[in-house]
């Protein structure tokens, strides 16, 4: 029979071998997680402009062709960074590789005082001559994040599609973001107005047809996901509103 120390020593082996070959795998697989995250981001990017080729192996190749420019402003809505052809035209930061999230807790530090300066993102797509702008968001779920991408026309009001995508939003509820049916709804929807007044996207619970939102400024929410539908109403009010100040610099 066997000791308690060696019962404990064996243990104590056992764990650390444990912990050295995971930790060996993390490192060795974390080039191949990170490859496929920017593929995962690309996708997204690319599928909200109706982009995205058929095959992933494709991905990169068809990014590299379609975005054409990849621009980074701050909140005055000044364009400090811009990456073309693969190198910097102007700044020295790529939109690709700014994380949202972190922007957007910086904008939230910046409005209660901090001294912090956000930049977000814009992707600039050609496709058959037209350039369409293609945007970033990132919000709040019933159970966790949400995120997408708002591809828009050359006017930056007029929505082409939209990719939502969520961590663990309720199946056949507010997982229903993530499916065409309702992404298709925006397309044609208007961020703005004729005036140029900020509208942002609402997803109305009980339906456009049955509110007082304008159809073009709305879409019908999801029949059992208010709380979801209510977080996509949100993400896209708090992020697009962001690209006010660019839209009356470079747009109207």
């Amino acid at each position: 029979m066997f000791s308690n120390k060696y019962i404990f020593t064996y243990a104590a082996v056992m764990v650390t071998v444990v912990a050295v070959i995971l930790s060996s795998a993390a490192t060795l697989l974390q080039p191949l997680q990170e490859k496929n995250e920017k593929i995962e981001k690309m996708s997204g990017i690319l599928a909200s402009a109706e982009l995205k080729p058929a095959e992933k192996s494709e991905m990169l190749k068809t990014y590299n062709e379609k975005i054409v420019e990849e621009w980074v402003i701050n909140t005055d809505g000044e364009i400090v960074s811009k990456y073309k052809d693969g190198e910097f035209v102007k700044g020295d930061f790529r939109a690709f590789d700014i994380k949202l999230e972190d922007e957007l807790h910086k904008l939230d530090q910046m409005e209660k005082g901090k001294d912090v300066e956000p930049h977000f993102p814009i992707y600039i797509a050609k496709n058959d001559g037209e350039r369409i702008f293609i945007i970033p968001v990132r919000g709040k779920g019933l159970w966790g994040p949400i995120w997408g991408n708002v591809a828009l026309k050359n006017d930056f009001r007029t929505i082409v599609g939209t990719t939502f995508g969520h961590k663990s939003e309720t199946p056949g509820l507010g997982a229903e973001i993530a499916n065409k049916p309702f992404q298709n709804q925006f397309i044609g929807k208007t961020i703005f107005n004729e005036d140029y007044e900020f509208t942002s996207i609402e997803v109305v619970k009980g339906g456009v047809e049955n509110s007082n939102v304008d159809p073009k400024h709305g879409v019908d929410a999801i029949s059992g996901g208010t709380i979801t539908s209510n977080g996509v109403s949100s993400m896209l009010k708090e992020v697009l509103s962001v690209y006010k100040p660019f839209v009356k610099k470079h747009i109207i």
